[in-house]
């Protein structure tokens, strides 16, 4: 749904289309976007119109971004560490008892 408002305003019964899934689901689904504030919904006319805020994304896409680094340098220290262990491990298994 996401994907399909990147691209631009949609009616809600828009975004049902390529989904198997009922009106109502759609609509339960639309609500948590709202309520989330990645989505805003309007009215025109008798119609619901979904279009993303893009802020809202941006914000999200930052925050995702913070955490990818830190797992990164976290995973790059974590090989440091168990490369090291295996090097001690080759030493120690070349000794003689």
């Amino acid at each position: 749904m996401v994907e399909r408002l990147a691209r631009g305003p949609s009616s809600v019964h828009g975004l049902t289309e390529p989904f198997a899934l009922s009106q109502q689901m759609i609509s339960k689904h639309i609500a948590y976007l709202v309520r989330a504030r990645i989505v805003v919904k309007t009215k025109r006319g008798r119609e619901s119109v979904c279009a993303l805020r893009p802020e809202a994304i941006k914000t999200v896409s930052d925050w995702a971004f913070s955490y990818r680094r830190f797992w990164e340098e976290s995973f790059d220290k974590l090989e440091v560490v168990v490369n090291q262990m295996n090097k001690e491990e080759v030493r120690d298994d070349g000794k003689d008892d």
